[in-house]
């Protein structure tokens, strides 16, 4: 297949937007050069092989990108995908064995995970020097970018609730699997179009079984928890830390630690116990379950189990009670959450029987 046909310009219907200019045209075929072909074998555990056809994908216009990486907009076996392509750097041999592992345990996790919060993998090719992985498509893109639109304001409560049930069901699911995310942000969650979050980017996740320490681990500082910065022995209470980020970030539309670099972020978060400041509109209901998320012992950080367990509880009472969130008292929670199910079963069957 020619380098230029493969990278033809798409838009979601498939047909034809406009024509490459030049300079996209090199870039696009820098990268083509090394991945047009039938694809390449990945094996993982069991054998299984989870080649790409390269026949049937095709690469539209560029969305994001990072260091090593750039993700395009395009269709692979007429379905809406995105196409990350990592480039492994000539001149640094252990960056680029580095990145080819990252490589292998994202397809590795990402072929074995199934769930409605989680991004959906098709294929992948392996052809250092560049390296493709093949997702679904996501046209609502980052969360952060959502959360951007609406700066500074905060986006509805029961928008915010629903949000975050979304990506505490998607990371029960990862932990459920033995899986730590390790940079979970909201660059990292993507929206549909019908606003279901899907967790994304698995770069850096792991087995929890073979985590071990933070040491030389590169994370996002604003999001990660303080054991990791500190490069100690960490859990799955990581991905709890960051998700308390997240939501302040969703009651908030702010960026952590804005007025701060990473390195200060950092340094805030474990020499001083610091952590964003919730504003004094915060819903007494989430300001304690963030408080526990982000606490500095990640032993008495919750579960996600009991995360979406609570999530749940406050979705019910705000189907019964328009009011919950100005009336909720942290003392009562524990009677609270237990009491929901029954009295809304109580409340179902009184009404029938009326």
């Amino acid at each position: 297949m020619k380098s230029f046909q493969w990278f033809k310009q798409i838009s979601n219907n498939g047909r034809s937007e406009r024509s490459l200019s030049l300079g996209e045209y090199k870039l696009a075929v820098s990268w083509s050069k090394y991945l047009v072909s039938s694809g390449a074998e990945i094996k993982g555990e069991g054998e299984e092989e989870w080649s790409a056809d390269m026949s049937q994908l095709f690469i539209g216009s560029k969305f994001a990108s990072g260091r090593h990486s750039r993700i395009y907009h395009g269709i692979y076996k007429q379905m809406d995908v995105a196409i990350k392509l990592i480039s492994q750097p000539e001149e640094d041999e252990s960056l680029a064995d580095l990145l080819e592992k990252q490589f292998t345990s994202e397809v590795t996790l990402l072929f074995r995970l199934r769930h409605p919060n989680i991004i959906t993998f098709f294929a992948a090719c392996k052809k250092p020097p560049v390296f493709c992985i093949i997702t679904e498509y996501l046209a609502g893109g980052s969360l952060r970018k959502y959360l951007h639109q609406h700066e500074p304001h905060s986006v509805p409560l029961d928008l915010v609730l629903k949000l975050a049930l979304d990506i505490a069901r998607g990371m029960h699911y990862l932990h459920s699997q033995g899986i730590l995310h390790r940079d979970l942000k909201s660059e990292n969650l993507l929206l549909g179009e019908d606003m279901c979050v899907k967790v994304a980017d698995f770069g850096i996740s792991c087995l929890e079984s073979q985590c071990g320490s933070g040491k030389g681990f590169t994370g996002t500082y604003r999001w990660m928890a303080p054991e990791m910065i500190r490069e100690k022995h960490h859990t799955r209470k990581v991905d709890v830390y960051s998700y308390g980020i997240v939501l302040w970030e969703l009651l908030t539309a702010l960026t952590p630690f804005h007025d701060m670099t990473p390195e200060q972020a950092a340094f805030a978060v474990c020499k001083k116990n610091e952590r964003p400041p919730l504003p004094a509109s915060c819903p007494m209901a989430f300001s304690h379950l963030i408080s526990r998320c982000w606490s500095s012992n990640p032993d008495k950080r919750p579960h996600f189990e009991e995360i979406v367990s609570t999530l749940e509880c406050y979705t019910e009472s705000l189907e019964q009670d328009p009011t919950f969130f100005s009336s909720y008292k942290p003392s009562q929670q524990q009677t609270f959450l237990r009491c929901i199910p029954r009295c809304i079963a109580v409340r179902k069957s009184t009404s029938l029987k009326a």
